[in-house]
């Protein structure tokens, strides 16, 4: 029987218009095995959100370089709550202040990744989750 491959979504939330690391983000997990859906550029929350519904996600990843961090994921992690999708995982990555990062993860994301973060750090983190104890 084959294993269930680990499903991510990549998404860009807000009017950041910078996907160039989501992108290297989305290949290097697509590279490790994983099933990787790209909403593309300007999502709103809903839109997030709606998407990872609809493909049945494991993992959402969030790249946020506009500096509304702080506004839209804790939106989305509201609406993620709302939908039942207590189970998906999210990360985030992006140009995001300690103190920030700290909240975040204190609302429910898993991971904050600013820049310099190697992909092979954010595929290892990912597959750790997922490892049958």
């Amino acid at each position: 029987m084959e294993e269930k491959k680990i499903r991510v979504l990549i998404a860009k939330p807000g009017l950041d218009g910078h996907d160039r690391g989501a992108k290297i983000i989305a290949r290097a997990l697509r590279d490790a095995g994983m099933e990787v859906i790209y909403t593309g550029l300007r999502q709103t929350p809903e839109m997030v959100v709606q998407a990872a519904l609809q493909e049945d996600v494991d993992v959402i990843g969030l790249s946020v370089l506009s500096g509304a961090h702080m506004s839209l994921v804790p939106r989305i992690l509201d609406l993620a709550k709302q939908a039942k999708l207590e189970d998906v995982r999210i990360f985030l990555g992006g140009i995001i202040p300690a103190e920030d990062a700290k909240a975040l993860i204190k609302l429910g994301v898993k991971a904050v990744y600013g820049p310099g973060t190697s992909t092979t750090q954010v595929v290892e983190d990912i597959q750790t989750l997922f490892e049958k104890a």
